[in-house]
């Protein structure tokens, strides 16, 4: 069994981060040693519909309320729950969370999109994501009523920015 100061020792700078101990053992990563950097992701997905169910969403008159208010806030919060969500995540003080919903007629779909940012020493697209599926989850919840056959797809991490790997984006 390995202990404690062999999991999270300075062994870590040797190996690279990895979630795993010299011993073999999951772990957190100790990101300790690393600056604080202004850290920013945006993740993307979409749930497709039936054009009715779109239909009762764009106009506002689900029965359970404003589907995408109450989706926008549920996406919100998750991202500020993804270290309880995700093992061995790092929990992070979010400094900006957005989520947009475009509504898209001819697609017969809502695309999500949302943009995470904080002053850390570890990304956020782990937060992003957690809470684009949130978001795409909460409309189903609220519209399986009419539609149980919505999917959804396209879950992705778009780009990101800050840390010591820069940049990088979906080409």
């Amino acid at each position: 069994m390995t202990d404690s100061k062999t999991a999270n020792s300075p062994a870590d700078a040797n190996q690279g981060l990895t979630h795993f101990d010299q011993g073999g053992q999951a772990h957190m990563v100790d990101v300790g040693a690393k600056q604080d950097t202004h850290r920013v992701a945006v993740a993307s997905g979409i749930i497709s519909m039936k054009p009715e169910t779109l239909a009762v969403i764009r106009s506002g008159t689900a029965k359970k309320g404003d589907v995408l208010g109450i989706a926008r806030i549920a996406a919100i919060m998750a991202s500020k729950r993804t270290s309880d969500l995700i093992p061995l995540c790092h929990p992070l003080a979010l400094t900006h969370v957005s989520v947009e919903f475009a509504v898209d007629e001819a697609q017969s779909c809502v695309s999500c999109t949302v943009r995470v940012e904080t002053n850390g020493k570890t990304g956020v697209e782990m937060e992003a994501l957690t809470a684009v599926q949130v978001g795409l989850l909460t409309i189903y919840d609220m519209s399986k009523a009419i539609d149980r056959g919505m999917v959804m797809s396209d879950i992705r991490v778009q780009e990101k920015h800050g840390g010591k790997s820069g940049s990088w984006s979906q080409a």
